[in-house]
């Protein structure tokens, strides 16, 4: 609105004040000018001019303002104005000034909004008191002095300087200094400062934060240890506890964190070990986790903290094995789900926890640095191995020795164990081994059976794993007899699905399944030796049905296929090199499928390791012999394969009779190694030794996985004549072979009897006859040992080519009897030659040795020879051992 004053030389001025309080000095003539141009909506005369105040200092508008009108710069100071200053709003923003100057309809506008309003001015008194005040103000406000927007400009040009180029150009504006773009430039310039300030702060009130929670729980821990009432408290303070150190803290907190924590365990330890059972495993887990930081404050306090977690155990029990079936359930969860763990970082721990037990003083004469020790080392093999997993996913054999090891590691955490056997059993079938996976199960079944034999005594459910030993005697490696054992009923312990009756069950069915895959059906009749009562308790008549169904099916395979059935391939492999890791001088059997050959499995680990380590640096050695690692080349990868076969003493051929129990529940195998005085291999007969070596392994097979490791090995040279021996014994069991065969094959029969006594082999054994037997024809002195055992060893094989020619006689047709008469015509040649060899005292006796014939008592020369009375009436023969 317009307020109409006189100024002190008599012109008319009007003060224009805005609906926002600002105030403005108009001179002009005739006001109604104004109001009839803002009626017409004209533009005020350029008699109504505006006058601008400005700062002191700064100069008048530049060129910005170049388009307002300049007001009279030669006018003479306003002169004091007589009203009160409420009416005037002092002017604080700039851009009044410029719209109204830029704009006089606005300020037509403003009269019209404000025509009718009445403005009372007040004179004399208090008003001319300050009218040189109110002239400095308004002056500053019209020009723009000392205005937000001057101090904006200012500020503007001391941040972007006129351009070098020394135009001197002066732009109103820059696309670089819009606001958008100026935001922009500085967030850049003090992101990083910025950050790092705000993270501090952050950082400081956090640390507070948790601070005064740590109070306020040790508060609460303060008054329920004087109230019995409120001790259900202590598993909140420890939850809260549990949350806090499971989020990311700084070292400070963490710092206090374990302090609380420690305290809290050595105040009221049987929370965690009697009662909160869950919390255990979390702070085991967190501490656990903690251990592997990078942070070193960090790990020697998480190291601490387990230390004396276990220590507080160990005091409780004698044992602390709660806290170590924790700490390795933790590690298998830490390993296989945290992004953050670190290998070396925890090993540091596990060292620094080493180094508390054995400086323990207190403890030094218990069994708790050796149980702790003991832990470490099982921490640290779970670790190697999980982490070496995914290194050997091509290789089987080592993935699967991997794998299990991080399952005997789990031995005291049946749940883990039992995951890593189903692992594992899986791990087998796809390669289609199904022997070891069915081991596998009847392994986790006897772990089964152990625990759910400690929660009750069920008649109908096997007593633990020791029901399991006419399955496989390695069950017995999961007996729970270990002072570590927790009891299946507490938290946290056998909470899987398999330790129940329906659980062990499905176990015992899947490894039926697989044995019968297998072909080992003699297995079955034992596995449902277990489950047989089961069923008969829970009069499941079904079940029943089906399993003497499957029996009858098992019983009569093994009827068909009596003398058919061929299992596995055995081969000793050695590993020497640097390059191998662990497996360097280490020595296994692998169990091949069977008819595998000695090439193919030697071309299938060249294939593997060359790809590994580089063609240039494999060597295959290719002969059996003893490997003086000494000698071989450091930078090479040397692999030796041998072929093995099952051995067993005398004794124990009694009770392993077919070829199922000769390659089942084996553990010790046999291999020759032939070789001369002067280094070849092979030679004459009489310079021709043999080493024989034994090799047992540590486990028997079948076994959960396909290589065991070689724990013994026993070897002794045989002389010439005991190789000859030996051979000759070999002959007479493939003769007693063909000849017992059934049903009889007459093919057989003939090819066997064509090698010991065909013409183009009668130099074989008469050749070791003359060798080790020619000197007692012409001497008179006694045979020893082995030359009497040899004689012995010829007589059986005589007698043994007599049954042969017999049998053949009744099997062959007419069209076959020309070649059996040529058959009788090389044995009465063999026998005529052996005679005097076998027969010491010959010059003595009268030996008839007649032609053969074809009647059935034509024989009787050949029936004096192989007969016990020849062995009567030589002395040095009937002293001798029986071959």
């Amino acid at each position: 609105m317009y307020l109409p004053v006189v100024s002190n030389d008599g012109r008319k001025q009007h003060i224009l004040t805005t609906t926002q309080g600002a105030s403005y000095l108009v001179y002009g003539e005739e006001p109604l000018e104004v109001a009839n141009a803002a009626t017409a909506s004209q533009p005020i005369s350029a008699t109504a001019n505006v006058t601008h105040h400005h700062h002191p200092g700064v100069g008048r508008t530049t060129s910005e303002d170049s388009t307002t009108q300049t007001i009279n710069e030669g006018r003479p100071p306003l002169p004091p104005v007589s009203h009160s200053q409420e009416h005037f709003g002092v002017v604080q923003n700039s851009s009044d000034f410029v719209q109204l100057a830029h704009s006089p309809t606005k300020i037509c506008d403003l009269h019209q909004q404000s025509h009718g309003k009445k403005i009372s001015l007040r004179g004399g008194g208090p008003s001319l008191r300050c009218k040189a005040d109110m002239k400095s103000r308004l002056e500053e406000a019209i020009m723009g002095q000392n205005s937000a927007r001057s101090e904006m400009m200012l500020r503007r040009r001391e941040r972007n300087p006129p351009s070098p180029s020394g135009t001197g150009e002066r732009l109103r504006w820059r696309k670089e200094t819009f606001p958008w773009r100026h935001q922009q430039q500085d967030t850049e310039r003090s992101t990083h400062q910025e950050l790092e300030q705000e993270s501090q702060v952050e950082g400081h009130l956090a640390s507070e934060a948790n601070m005064i929670i740590l109070d306020t729980l040790e508060n609460i821990v303060q008054v329920v240890t004087n109230a019995d009432h409120l001790q259900g408290l202590l598993s909140v303070v420890f939850r809260v506890l549990l949350h806090a150190l499971a989020s990311n803290q700084s070292t400070t907190s963490l710092t206090n964190m374990f302090n609380t924590q420690r305290a809290l365990v050595a105040k009221f330890p049987g929370l965690l070990f009697d009662e909160e059972t869950e919390q255990c495993a979390d702070l085991c887990l967190q501490l656990l986790k903690h251990c592997s930081s990078c942070i070193c404050t960090i790990r020697s306090h998480a190291a601490a903290s387990l230390y004396l977690l276990m220590r507080h155990n160990f005091e409780i029990g004698n044992n602390f094995a709660r806290v170590k079936m924790q700490v390795t359930m933790s590690l298998s969860s830490l390993v296989g789900t945290s992004q953050t763990f670190n290998e070396a970082y925890l090993r540091r721990s596990l060292k620094t926890i080493l180094t508390y037990a054995e400086e323990d003083a207190d403890l030094q004469d218990t069994s708790f640095p050796e149980q702790v020790r003991d832990l470490v080392f099982n921490l640290h093999m779970i670790l190697s191995d999980t982490v070496k997993m995914k290194e050997y996913q091509e290789d089987p054999e080592m993935l699967l020795d991997l794998m299990y090891r991080i399952a005997r590691g789990y031995q005291n955490s049946p749940d883990l164990r039992l995951t890593w056997l189903a692992s594992m059993a899986q791990k087998h079938s796809e390669r289609v081994q199904h022997a070891e996976a069915a081991m596998c199960l009847i392994h986790s079944a006897a772990l089964v059976s152990e625990y759910l034999y400690m929660l009750e005594d069920c008649p109908h459910l096997p007593t633990g794993a020791v029901t399991f030993c006419k399955l496989s005697p390695n069950v017995l490696e999961e007996s729970a007899v270990s002072d570590d054992v927790l009891s299946p009923d507490e938290e946290g312990i056998c909470t899987g699905k398999y330790f129940t009756e329906n659980g062990l069950v499905g176990l015992l069915e899947q490894a039926s399944s697989s044995l019968q895959q297998a072909g080992m059906f003699e297995c079955l009749n034992e596995v449902y030796k277990i489950l047989t009562p089961i069923a008969e308790k829970n009069r499941d008549w079904k079940k029943l049905i089906n399993i003497y169904s499957k029996l009858h099916d098992a019983f009569s395979k093994i009827d068909a296929l009596e003398g058919r059935r061929i299992f596995g391939t055995y081969f000793r492999v050695g590993f020497y090199g640097s390059k191998f890791g662990d497996l360097d001088g280490e020595e296994f059997i692998y169990k091949e499928p069977m008819l595998t050959k000695l090439p193919e499995i030697s071309h299938r680990l060249e294939a593997f390791y060359s790809d590994r380590f580089g063609a240039e640096n494999i060597l295959m050695i290719k002969d059996s012999n003893t490997v003086d690692a000494t000698k071989l080349d450091s930078d090479k990868a040397c692999i030796q394969i041998t072929y093995v076969e099952p051995y067993f003493d005398e004794y124990e051929y009694r009770d392993r009779v077919t070829s199922f129990e000769k390659n089942y529940n084996i553990k010790r195998f046999i291999f020759s190694t032939p070789f001369t005085p002067d280094g070849r291999a092979h030679g004459e007969l009489h310079e021709q030794y043999k080493r024989k070596t034994i090799l047992t392994t540590q486990h028997m097979f079948p076994y959960v996985k396909t290589r065991i490791q070689v724990v013994d090995r026993m070897s002794w040279v045989l002389t010439p004549i005991e190789v000859a021996i030996e051979d000759i014994q070999k002959k007479t069991k493939e003769l007693s072979a063909a000849i017992n065969q059934d049903p009889p094959d007459h093919k057989i029969l003939q090819m066997v009897l064509q090698g010991c006594i065909g013409t183009t082999v009668n130099q074989g054994p008469m050749e070791v006859a003359h060798i080790f037997l020619s000197d007692l024809v012409d001497s008179r002195k006694p045979p020893n040992r082995l030359q009497n055992k040899l004689r012995l060893c010829f007589k059986d094989f005589s007698k043994k080519c007599q049954d042969a020619l017999r049998r053949n006689k009744t099997l062959i047709g007419s069209d076959m009897r020309e070649y059996h008469r040529e058959l009788e015509r090389n044995y009465n040649k063999f026998i005529e030659g052996l005679s005097p060899m076998i027969t010491v005292n010959h010059l003595t006796r009268q030996m008839r040795v007649t032609s053969w014939h074809h009647s059935s008592g034509s024989t009787s020369s050949v029936d004096t020879l192989v007969s016990g009375g020849s062995a009567d009436s030589d002395p040095g023969l009937a002293s001798g051992t029986e071959c």
